[in-house]
C-alpha cells in the first residue's frame, strides 16, 4: 500500500526519487521505514516506464 504517497505516478515518481536522493540509501531502506509495499511501487513506477537502478539509487 502506497499511503500518504500522491496517486499519480509522475508526481510520485519525483518524490520516491528525492526521498532516495536525500534521505535512503536503498529503494528496500526507503520502503522499510516508510512502510510500503516496494512490489506496489515498482508497479506503479513501472506503468509509466520507471524502472529502480541501484547503482544510482533513483528510479530511471
Amino acid at each position: 500500500m502506497l499511503k500518504g504517497l500522491p496517486g499519480d505516478p509522475v508526481i510520485l515518481l519525483g518524490v520516491i526519487n528525492t526521498k532516495l536522493r536525500d534521505f535512503y540509501h536503498s529503494l528496500d531502506e526507503l520502503c522499510d521505514d516508510m512502510e510500503i509495499d516496494e512490489k506496489e511501487l515498482v508497479e506503479k513506477l513501472g506503468a509509466i516506464d520507471y524502472e529502480y537502478d541501484t547503482g544510482r539509487n533513483q528510479f530511471i
